[in-house]
């Protein structure tokens, strides 16, 4: 626990649990919103190549998770963390532009 807390920049015990509670929430979320999302856009499983439609909806589950992260973040009291989190993982990816002071 030692090593998250000091990675991660935290204090306590208990915001591990929270900011844990809150990256299980967020997967299991962005999941379960996948099937209704590829649903509306057209894909189906039974009539889209599997070629094409898993890296699809692997890419729209990461997206899905991308957006709903700082939401949950403020649902667990943790907005901070799960913002710097985002930050840092849309740099990684190059994606600089959409942050001006960071």
């Amino acid at each position: 626990m030692s090593t998250l807390k000091e990675r991660w920049g935290i204090t306590s015990n208990f915001q591990i649990v929270l900011i844990l509670i809150g990256f299980a929430i967020n997967g299991s979320f962005a999941a379960y919103i996948a099937r209704p999302l590829t649903e509306a856009v057209g894909l189906d499983p039974e009539t889209t190549s599997w070629w094409i439609f898993w890296p699809l909806r692997v890419l729209l589950v990461f997206a899905v998770y991308q957006a709903t992260l700082p939401i949950v973040g403020f649902c667990v009291g943790q907005f901070r963390f799960f913002w710097n989190m985002e930050k840092k993982m849309l740099k990684r990816m190059g994606l600089k532009c959409f942050f001006k002071n960071n």
